[in-house]
């Protein structure tokens, strides 16, 4: 298996490749061009670097969501055109769930937060791997709410600690702990092995949909504006 992953789906760009259970490359982007410009070029320099060619990919993965919708449709956009060119299956990861891959610590829950604008944030709870409770969107105060009862001592990750730090640690205090800033990025190294894990739910480009939680802001402004119109 030779799988080639992305993650577009928050404010850094990743590509991974993954070699079996070996990974081989893995590159993230900090920086101020957008996901659009930075992804195919990525691919272009994880193939280069490892000596691979598309044709010898076996399955690719993709962050489908929960996070910003632009992104998340550059990331699955990019992944279904080479799934349809290539002719392999894609596999398709949950941000959240790859923004807590790998950080395993079996005293805290692991609290992966993005910043979903309008005083939300996408959350989830997850323990030694296990998920805890499903994606959501909701305010800062309902998400320390929900998680509350699932634990003592929480580990925060993921773009949404650096708004939200302050109001988290007012709430929580000593119960909360933030990872560091090095650490608190989504790895595409993780998109890869979650992929792996679920190769069994493998599916064509054409099956392959973003996940999102919310409508997208046109949409929502839209609706707004046709209530008050009645």
């Amino acid at each position: 298996m030779i799988m080639l992953a992305m993650d577009t789906s928050g404010p850094v760009a990743g590509v991974a490749i993954l070699d079996d259970d070996r990974v081989r490359y893995e590159a993230m982007a900090v920086n101020k061009m957008t996901h659009s410009e930075s992804i195919m070029p990525m691919v272009e320099e994880a193939l280069a670097r490892t000596a691979l060619k598309k044709e010898q990919l076996t399955h690719l993965a993709v962050t489908v969501g929960p996070g910003s919708f632009t992104g998340v449709r550059i990331g699955v956009t990019a992944v279904k055109a080479l799934s349809h060119a290539q002719g392999v299956p894609c596999v398709a990861v949950d941000a959240l769930e790859a923004t807590a891959w790998g950080i395993d610590d079996p005293d805290e829950v692991i609290c992966p937060i993005q910043d979903a604008r309008v005083q939300q944030v996408y959350g989830a709870a997850f323990r030694n791997g296990e998920r805890l409770m499903n994606d959501c969107v909701v305010k800062l105060e309902e998400y320390l709410g929900m998680i509350g009862p699932l634990g003592e001592r929480f580990l925060f990750t993921g773009d949404g600690v650096l708004t939200y730090r302050a109001q988290i640690a007012a709430a929580l205090g000593s119960k909360a702990r933030f990872a560091a800033p090095h650490s608190a990025y989504l790895r595409p190294a993780a998109v890869a092995c979650l992929a792996a894990r679920d190769i069994g739910k493998a599916v064509d480009y054409l099956t392959l949909q973003p996940l999102y939680l919310r409508a997208p802001q046109a949409e929502r402004e839209r609706a707004r504006r046709e209530a008050k119109n009645g």
